[in-house]
């Protein structure tokens, strides 16, 4: 992060990031945030169908981040180029990774979705057109619309809230996208987007799961991870 700007961190309630998309623009009677239970099986089949990204809560260690830089100078050593229409930005904000994995979600289906005239989705997306991920993060930084909406979100969490944004705080929010029917991680901590091989709009949850799972066991006596798929919407019978 290339700034000393700072948010408070939102929650990863549904109820909550739900009531984010819906104040941004985004049209949740198409999809919204649900919890998914467990990467088992039996947990994904009840997630409704399609899925249009997962986001992914873990805490920060020693070990997560020996093994990312790794796993990103393998990419960039293999002379990988994040193709031009996968959506990623970088993130320019403390605590603002929850927002910017939910911007990934949301980004990389932005030519599928609606967006009201003159929200918050529609006006950013239009800007970020011809800028690359640091321009884009940069962008993010600038909107105070968002940020006065992001400060109410956050202050709605039910779980113990920081005193101060300089607070400090170990968790940290990813997305996993399927583009072109490849498995994206979106990170705005990294340099680039992470590709992780073969997947298929109808698949995405199992395969994002696949590497949710390698995550667990870098770290197995941790207990502080959080599944959230941008699910479609089932309306109330």
């Amino acid at each position: 992060m290339t700034t000393t700007k700072k948010w408070f961190p939102i929650e990863s309630n549904p109820l909550i990031l739900n009531n984010y998309l819906e104040r941004m623009g985004f049209p949740t009677a198409a999809y919204q945030f649900q919890d998914v239970l467990s990467t088992e099986e039996w947990a994904l089949e009840m997630v409704p169908q399609p899925v249009a990204a997962v986001i992914f809560l873990f805490p920060i260690k020693e070990q997560t981040e020996a093994y990312a830089k790794e796993e990103a100078q393998n990419q960039k050593s293999s002379g990988y180029k994040k193709p031009e229409n996968v959506f990623y930005m970088k993130q320019t904000i403390g605590n603002a990774c929850g927002t910017i994995a939910m911007l990934h979600a949301v980004g990389n289906i932005r030519h599928a979705t609606a967006f009201p005239p003159n929200s918050f989705l529609q006006k950013f997306f239009t800007q970020c057109d011809g800028k690359n991920p640091q321009e884009v993060g940069t962008l993010l930084e600038q909107s105070e619309e968002l940020e006065t909406v992001h400060e109410s979100v956050a202050r709605k969490g039910q779980s113990e809230q920081l005193e101060t944004v300089n607070d400090p705080i170990n968790t940290h929010f990813i997305c996993f996208s399927c583009i072109e029917n490849r498995l994206y991680e979106l990170d705005g901590r990294k340099d680039d987007a992470i590709d992780h091989g073969d997947s298929s709009p109808s698949t995405l949850l199992q395969d994002a799961c696949k590497v949710i799972k390698q995550f667990i066991a870098r770290d197995p006596d941790e207990v502080r991870f959080t599944i959230l798929a941008l699910a479609h919407t089932v309306a109330d019978e």
